[in-house]
């Protein structure tokens, strides 16, 4: 026996010296003799070595798991500030600025000191939140508009038009002069002239100065004042750049006049704009002016994780220290900041935590299936290296001194490769925050650092005796984990309100599937035997054989006194589990947002008229003979009728006029007040004076009365109804409070004038919304075309020309008669990048984790491969063929992959079902909808087999490609192990 490079030569001592030399103090040391031969290699190089596939696989999975722990946190911050920044951005520039106001000074007001507060206020910024000082509007406003008298001007129904006087610091830098010049100071006169003597010079719009019929040069005077009169002369017109900048925002009467309703009358309301000059005597119109600061928050620098910083920091400027130091600073005690910021970062808070269940779970569960994986590989390495270890130890070795060997190994395979992801995941999801990921990433790198040296520590621990209360009270304390979670879950939700998930809630359905492979840890191998003894009583060899070696465990030492391993398959239902589950969120998701698309829709597509205009003829019956269409519903509805007769007499309700069964149908796919049609059926016996039926709404049904009732048309006519029935919802107007009649077409159609021509089309079934739309474009007749828009603002526009304007949201080819389809308001719904970003790391998540799993059950494949090389050696010398051996391979594996399956598919149905009624999905859907996520089985079945099928595909690759070469190479050499 050769020894082993640990061990050293003994000591030479005393004793080692022989009688005949004299050793004395005095005498010098001899030179150390040089070690003879080469010197040993180190212990790790040679390690590496002789082992390089197992190395390399050891790194690629290091650099995987950390790979994918550096970029969870990071994806999570992308989408999470993403999503912040787009809602802000919706939200619109006046609720995402900060408003800071002040009186006008009564003296000394100039443009320097609004500078000078602008500065101070710019400077209690750039912490937390920035703001963007190229779109900052300051300025002078003068508070109330005065009516201008001049007798010149246009004054519809007599009332005279008005105006306000503005100084902006930046308006030059996005107008521009078109007539005149711009207005410069006039100086306040001296001795005993009037304050208000001479003029104000301003500059007005020219689509204002056109509107209200000023020109320039025009001195336009105001209502009389008791002090004087104070007047403005128009000595410049200007143009807009750009109406649509956000600078405009607050001053829609500066570009162009606007439009102020009086009663039925109506008057024009117009601003100037003065010069710096001219800033010491604006207060003279109307004698109240006020100064304001609108500084615009960059929405694009915020970020999710400071969100509570900046809320703080912004509700400081508002009313707070900051607040304070500002009007000290300032010297303007009433100066005063507004925002809506922090209502925003509320609202923002909360869709987060609403959306934060699923982006929550995924990454949960592939952090469970990768910490399975990682213990399976320390635990392979350590049991095939069992022998080496033991001799160690039997060589003279510590336990101590060999774990800190297997930490000098594993460290220069793993921590580089932690180093090498990191540093991939940082490149690739750049963020500001890099703490998380570094956290996440250490914490997997010592994971898989310490997974085999640990493993090897155990292995060398003197056995013990066996306890066999261990394993049942560690099953029951999972047990109690999970129950506990489940009760938490339904009682408080997985978000509970005004508060971050619940880690212990959210990794509940992962708990759910750890008791699911602990129970499915102790049938699987007692069904599998039992299996084998059925396949035992009948002829051949490879099922039996199969069986039996599932039912004991592959690779199992001993005589089957221990069963399979239990890692593959918790690794198999983690995996089941989270993808069924979420997959079962995602489709409930996705059913609500048809739903809610459907009910606003009306159907899957549907045509308006506007007003109390019709269709086109022929439109409604063409757009029912289109590819898809399953059910037409054409209808007539008049949202002007009277219900008389109920306890208040009269009082204003929809009437739709309609053909009963295919409304029915209508109703009955969207959930939406279904109803027999039967009920609307008048018979061939009534007569021509006898009550219509009809569908009476709730809100009908809480106006109250009995009997029949009067329905009155808004065009005229009346008809008598009596209450076939009571529905709380109609598609055609699904707002529950709405008071609606359905009558059925027939007899009310000859009752009421014009309800046979109908002014609504609805539609049910993958409808082409870009074929609807060229149908409704090849029915316009050639003078519905919208003509186009007056040059001249000054034209009022008539009540008709109002009805016939288009519709908020409508393309130019919907302008006359809009079409919406479902498919449309889906895509709307879950336009929201909150949702969008959930999703994508939810199925990045499975994805990550059904891989994780099938490397689970190729890993424990891989350790058996000697073992089985060798059974199918020996069986092939005894007659058994090639596609018999695959099969043995399939019949040994594939039980646990289906009992896995199984089992999973039915744990991710009892977690839909136990945690499913907590789960609120509104801001997922994006509307208001019921909590809870409904039991369907597709997703979760979907799931369990389609990994079950990788798995099997997996296995038989596996089984295919590698087992001829091993085969091979046991009957030439024989058993080497």
């Amino acid at each position: 026996m050769t020894t082993p490079p640990s061990a050293t030569p003994p000591p030479s001592g005393p004793s080692s010296a022989t009688p005949s030399t004299p050793r004395t103090r005095s005498a010098a040391r001899p030179p150390a003799a040089r070690r003879s031969g080469p010197r040993p290699a180190p212990w790790v190089r040679t390690r590496l070595r002789a082992a390089p596939l197992g190395t390399l696989l050891a790194a690629a999975l290091a650099f995987v798991a950390v790979l994918l722990a550096a970029a969870l946190p990071r994806a999570q911050d992308r989408g999470a500030d993403q999503a912040l920044r787009s809602f802000l951005n919706d939200a619109g520039p006046t609720r995402t600025s900060l408003q800071a106001t002040a009186p006008a000074p009564a003296s000394g007001q100039s443009a320097q000191a609004l500078d000078h507060t602008l500065k101070s206020l710019l400077a209690r910024t750039g912490n937390t939140f920035h703001v963007e000082a190229d779109k900052v509007v300051h300025g002078t406003r003068t508070n109330k508009r005065q009516p201008l008298m001049n007798p010149e001007l246009s004054r519809p129904h007599r009332l005279p038009p008005e105006m306000s006087l503005l100084y902006v610091q930046q308006a030059q830098e996005h107008v521009q002069l078109v007539e005149g010049r711009w207005p410069t100071g006039t100086p306040r006169p001296a001795g005993g002239a009037p304050a208000y003597a001479p003029p104000l010079q301003v500059a007005l719009s020219r689509q204002a100065a056109e509107t209200i019929g000023a020109r320039v040069g025009s001195v336009l005077a105001s209502a009389p004042l008791v002090d004087g009169t104070p007047s403005v002369e128009v000595v410049g017109l200007f143009s807009a750049k750009d109406e649509t900048e956000d600078f405009w925002v607050g001053m829609d009467c500066l570009p162009r006049a606007c439009k102020k309703t009086v009663g039925d009358s109506y008057l024009w309301e117009a601003d100037a704009l003065i010069g710096a000059g001219d800033l010491d005597r604006v207060d003279l119109w109307g004698h109240d002016a006020q100064d304001f600061w609108r500084l615009p928050v960059d929405v694009d620098r915020l970020r999710a994780d400071r969100l509570d910083a900046t809320k703080e920091e912004i509700a400081s400027f508002v009313v707070g220290p900051t607040a304070a130091v500002l009007a000290f600073d300032t010297r303007r005690e009433r100066l005063r900041t507004t925002s809506w910021l922090p209502e925003l970062f509320e609202e923002a808070h909360g869709r987060r935590q609403a959306a934060a269940p699923l982006a929550l779970i995924g990454p949960a569960g592939v952090g469970g299936v990768a910490f399975v994986v990682l213990c399976l590989a320390g635990a392979l390495a350590a049991d095939r290296r069992d022998a080496e270890l033991r001799l160690l130890l039997a060589r003279g070795g510590s336990r101590s001194a060999i774990v800190g060997r297997l930490l000098r190994e594993g460290a220069v395979t793993v921590l580089p490769a932690a180093a090498a992801a990191t540093a991939l995941a940082v490149l690739l999801l750049p963020t500001p925050r890099i703490a998380p990921a570094l956290l996440c990433a250490a914490t997997v790198a010592v994971l898989a650092l310490l997974a085999f040296p640990v493993r090897a520590a155990v292995l060398l621990t003197p056995a013990r005796p066996a306890g066999r209360w261990r394993r049942p009270v560690a099953e029951l304390l999972v047990l109690a984990a999970t129950a506990a979670a489940v009760l938490e879950v339904r009682r408080r939700g997985v978000a509970p309100a005004g508060s971050d998930p619940d880690p212990l809630l959210v990794v509940s359905p992962l708990l759910l599937a750890l008791c699911g492979a602990l129970l499915l840890a102790r049938v699987q191998p007692v069904v599998t035997g039992w299996f084998a003894r059925v396949a035992g009583r009948r002829s051949g060899l490879v099922g039996f054989l199969g069986l039996a070696r599932a039912a004991r465990g592959s690779g199992a030492r001993g005589a089957g006194s221990r069963g399979p391993s239990v890692l593959p398959m918790v690794a198999l239902l983690l995996a089941i589990t989270t993808g069924g589950f979420g997959a079962a969120v995602l489709h409930s998701v996705e059913a609500n947002r048809l739903g809610v698309a459907r009910l606003s829709v009306g159907g899957d597509a549907a045509i308006s008229a506007f007003g109390k205009a019709e269709l086109p003829d022929g439109l409604a019956k063409a757009a029912g003979e289109l590819p898809g269409v399953r059910t037409s519903v054409p209808l007539w509805i008049d949202h002007d009728s009277a219900l008389v007769g109920t306890v208040q007499r009269s009082s204003q309700v929809n009437l739709i006029v309609v053909e009963p069964a295919e409304y029915a149908e209508l109703s009955r796919v969207l959930g939406c007040g279904a109803f027999d049609p039967a009920l609307l059926s008048e018979g061939g016996g009534a007569s021509a004076d006898a009550p219509v039926p009809a569908l009476f709404s709730s809100g009908v049904a809480r106006l109250g009365g009995s009997g029949t009732f009067t329905v009155q048309p808004g065009g005229g006519g009346e008809v008598r109804v009596r209450g076939a029935a009571v529905i709380d919802c109609t598609p055609a107007v699904p707002a529950a409070d709405a008071a609606t009649v359905v009558l059925p077409a027939g007899r009310a159609t000859s009752l009421i004038g014009g309800s046979d021509r109908p002014n609504r089309w609805f539609g049910l079934g993958p409808v082409d919304g870009d074929r609807l739309r060229a149908l409704v474009r090849s029915a316009l007749p050639p003078e519905a075309t919208p003509p186009a828009p007056a040059a001249s603002a000054s034209t009022s526009a008539s009540p008709a020309a109002t009805a016939a304007s288009p519709a908020p949201g409508t393309g130019p080819a919907d302008e006359v008669y809009p079409v919406r389809t479902s498919a449309d308001a889906v895509a709307e719904l879950g336009a929201d990048p909150l949702q969008r970003s959930a999703e994508r790391l939810f199925w990045a998540s499975v994805a990550g984790a059904a891989g994780f799993a099938l490397l689970a059950v190729l890993l424990t494949l891989m350790r058996t491969v000697p073992e089985r090389a060798a059974l199918l050696a020996r069986l092939r010398t005894m007659g058994l063929r090639r596609r018999q051996g695959v099969a043995l391979i399939l019949a040994e594996t594939l039980p646990q992959t289906l009992a896995a399956a199984l089992g999973g598919a039915l744990v991710a149905g009892a977690a839909v079902a136990l945690l499913g009624p907590a789960m609120d999905l509104s801001t997922l859907v994006g509307a208001s909808v019921p909590t809870g996520v409904r039991l369907t089985a597709g997703p979760v079945l979907t799931q369990a087999l389609g990994l079950a099928a990788l798995v099997a595909a997996a296995v038989l690759v596996e089984a295919a490609t590698s087992g001829r070469r091993q085969i091979t190479t046991e009957l030439r050499a024989g058993d080497q192990r």
